[in-house]
């Protein structure tokens, strides 16, 4: 069986796509001779009839059809090959998609497409809004190249890049007994009625977690109504109950409402961890760190203490000329 060449696989995925010569011959840029030839050649190339032609339309044999799919698997895989020979070359040039939890991405958002606009003008940044579960098989399956949310994740093949961490504080009606107290207890948390973020949110997880650790029994009533922080805000200035909200949260959803009160835990505070997150050495690996440490210098001025930077990974051993990688 003779090896078909890119151009064959390129032509036949394109009439594959439309079922017509004219219209996938115009959509890669080719002659609508050259691409009939194309696939052609690679029937021959692979021994099988991929198309049924006839006067009026094109149709896919069976084989067609299964080999398609293949064809457009290994141009996707030749695609990225070429992003990530363009990314070594030129680094913060080409795409970059990055996936941001909801619990983070409308605060901290402004700061990093800022400092990606004015430090890396080169940079595609393409943003992708989704709960951690999503985002983790985003980036497994290279839909998603990078990652900013709440760890510590514990999964494997992933590197955590820390960046800051930031407290939580209560937020409660302005005439609650405990509204903009400074030196709240986590005790406190045991019986209040709490508002929390629906399942799948690592927040909801993470409160969870504080109301536990403060002595909370599981039968302690818990109102799970909404699906983002703006609407359990406004839930607590409805006088229906309390909640946590992260430090960098608070101007933003809080300001627009007169009714609500701040509260600060007595420390130390709860608190979570904000990161970026890779693939375990990913050809950006240089770049994405790069990234985490300007990440860290622009965030100084938000309400949180800087983390350490993560240890830089041990590089790749040299492969000795000669041998196989």
């Amino acid at each position: 069986m003779k090896q078909p060449s890119l151009s064959q696989l390129r032509a036949f995925a394109a009439v594959a796509e439309h079922l017509h010569f004219r219209d996938a011959a115009a959509a890669i840029g080719m002659s609508q001779p050259a691409l009939s030839g194309a696939v052609s050649a690679l029937e021959e190339a692979l021994g099988v009839q991929l198309l049924e032609r006839t006067t009026r339309k094109v149709l896919l044999s069976p084989a067609g059809e299964r080999l398609a799919v293949r064809a457009h698997a290994v141009l996707d895989a030749v695609g990225e090959l070429l992003e990530e020979a363009e990314a070594a070359q030129a680094p913060f040039t080409g795409v970059l998609r990055l996936g941001v939890i909801p619990t983070v991405a409308p605060y901290l958002l402004p700061t990093v497409l800022r400092l990606v606009h004015t430090r890396y003008p080169e940079l595609d940044l393409q943003v992708h809004e989704e709960q951690t579960s999503s985002l983790l098989e985003g980036l497994a399956a290279g839909r998603l190249d990078l990652l900013l949310l709440a760890v510590p994740l514990g999964v494997p093949g992933v590197t955590e890049l820390p960046l800051f961490d930031e407290d939580f504080v209560l937020v409660t009606p302005e005439d609650h007994p405990l509204a903009g107290r400074a030196d709240i207890p986590r005790e406190a948390l045991r019986e209040l009625k709490l508002l929390l973020l629906d399942e799948g949110h690592c927040l909801r997880d993470q409160a969870l977690d504080i109301c536990r650790e403060a002595g909370r029994t599981e039968g302690a009533p818990v109102t799970t109504t909404a699906a983002g922080l703006s609407t359990l805000v406004q839930l607590v200035a409805g006088g229906l109950g309390v909640t946590l909200l992260p430090r960098t949260a608070v101007k933003v959803e809080t300001a627009r409402d007169t009714a609500l009160s701040v509260g600060d835990f007595a420390d130390p505070a709860p608190s979570r961890r904000i990161a970026l997150a890779m693939r375990t050495g990913a050809a950006r690996q240089s770049e994405f760190e790069e990234l985490a440490g300007s990440l860290r210098d622009a965030m100084k001025r938000l309400p949180v203490r800087m983390a350490p930077a993560a240890p830089a990974a041990p590089a790749a051993p040299a492969v000795p000329a000669g041998t196989d990688a």
